[in-house]
């Protein structure tokens, strides 16, 4: 697999394309934000990008089953989800969301509402995502950062990956990685950051520490991957071939940082890999039918979340039923377009340097809600999740 080469001339950026190498590992333990986990540590923190996903699903499909004693089943969920507070009152001089208009088959013009977006991050762990009261500026890292977006019609979710590395304006800080904003100031600056990075409005803000979240994909009897090679758990290799992972070998699977084709981008594509196996899971087998076993698979979620304020249980209810019709086929994964990588101007930090005319196009359809239509039309616009992930 290639590495990055840094320019003879300069320690700064690539000056082309040509410069820039192709996705590879990005493990320099050159900074705080850059800092290997602690030996032995198993946290889920790739399944951190599925956390309100899932919720979501899951919430959809109690909307669709009829399950009894509603107001008792959210009292429960709310209870086990920790609360961040209201990280927007200070952020001035944000993005817009404007209802879209869109022409029906009998001609009729129906305002649609605004589409959803919700940023998610997966915390390193090095402090529990659950207690927000423990978030000092320089003590946590995020390694997962996902926007996701429920459109207008609430008939699709589109969720995009933005590589932790990415290398961006940062308000009051200059440029740097992206994740450097959660740990410089917390949701208020990652907020700031990703709406001024995309030009999208973030409606809502999660945050998730799965040390705990392979218990969901044992709860829901495992999860189906495709493995295109071979991956060693516990002292037990799984062969290519699809297999039914159970919690900790998902994670194995989510978390391999060494050997995965592509490095970090590889390692994108995988934790979106399970998060779809979960989803199709969900959707698939008795979860729904089972009044019991659904709430053991909701608290699951829920337990693992800290969430803004604003999102709460019955507002991801009532999101949930009016995106009644959504199902994992109308989900759509996608990364952050990008060159590659490359080098900090200081030459000591491996960074992702991000395609901004493209993410330009890309974040313009999703601020102005036909990003499903774009991506339709213009398939190779973002990376995006195929059928089989290395």
């Amino acid at each position: 697999m290639a590495t990055d080469t840094r320019p003879p001339s300069s320690p700064g950026l690539p000056r082309s394309h040509a410069a820039v190498a192709p996705p590879a590992s990005n493990d320099d333990p050159t900074t705080l934000l850059d800092r290997p986990e602690p030996p032995g540590r198993r946290a889920g923190r790739g399944a951190a990008r599925t956390a309100v996903v899932v919720a979501l699903a899951i919430l959809v499909a109690v909307a669709g089953a009829g399950v009894a004693g509603v107001s008792y089943l959210q009292g429960r969920l709310e209870a086990g989800i920790e609360r961040i507070g209201d990280p927007f009152t200070e952020i001035a001089d944000r993005p817009v969301s404007t209802p879209r208009t869109v022409v029906e088959a009998d001609g009729a013009a129906v305002t649609l509402p605004p589409p959803v977006n919700i940023l998610i991050l997966g915390s390193d762990s090095r402090i529990s995502a659950g207690d927000p009261s423990s978030w000092t500026a320089g003590a946590q890292r995020t390694d997962a950062i996902m926007l996701a977006q429920v459109s207008g019609d609430r008939k699709s979710l589109t969720i995009m990956s933005i590589p932790r590395d990415s290398w961006v304006p940062i308000p009051g800080h200059g440029t740097a990685k992206i994740n450097a904003a959660f740990s410089w100031g917390g949701p208020t600056l990652m907020i700031q950051t990703v709406e001024q990075l995309t030009g999208v409005r973030i409606d809502h803000f999660a945050v998730a520490d799965f040390e705990s979240f392979s218990e969901l994909t044992d709860e829901l009897g495992g999860v189906e991957i495709r493995l295109e090679q071979p991956l060693a758990v516990d002292g037990v290799t799984l062969d290519e071939g699809t297999h039914l992972l159970d919690g900790a070998q998902a994670l194995t699977y989510a978390r391999e940082r060494y050997n995965v084709p592509g490095g970090d981008f590889g390692r994108v594509q995988r934790q979106q890999n399970w998060m779809r196996g979960i989803m199709r899971a969900i959707f698939d087998r008795d979860v729904l039918t089972d009044p019991a076993r659904l709430m053991s698979t909701l608290e699951a979620v829920t337990r693992s979340l800290s969430l803004d304020d604003g999102l709460t249980i019955a507002r991801m209810r009532d999101l949930a039923i009016s995106a009644r019709e959504l199902r994992p086929d109308s989900v759509r994964f996608i990364t952050a377009p990008y060159i590659g990588t490359g080098w900090s101007p200081d030459g000591k930090q491996s960074i992702v340097l991000l395609d901004e005319p493209a993410l330009r196009t890309v974040t313009t359809a999703f601020a102005e809600d036909r990003i499903g239509e774009y991506l339709a039309e213009h398939p190779a616009a973002a990376p995006a999740l195929g059928g089989y992930v290395p």
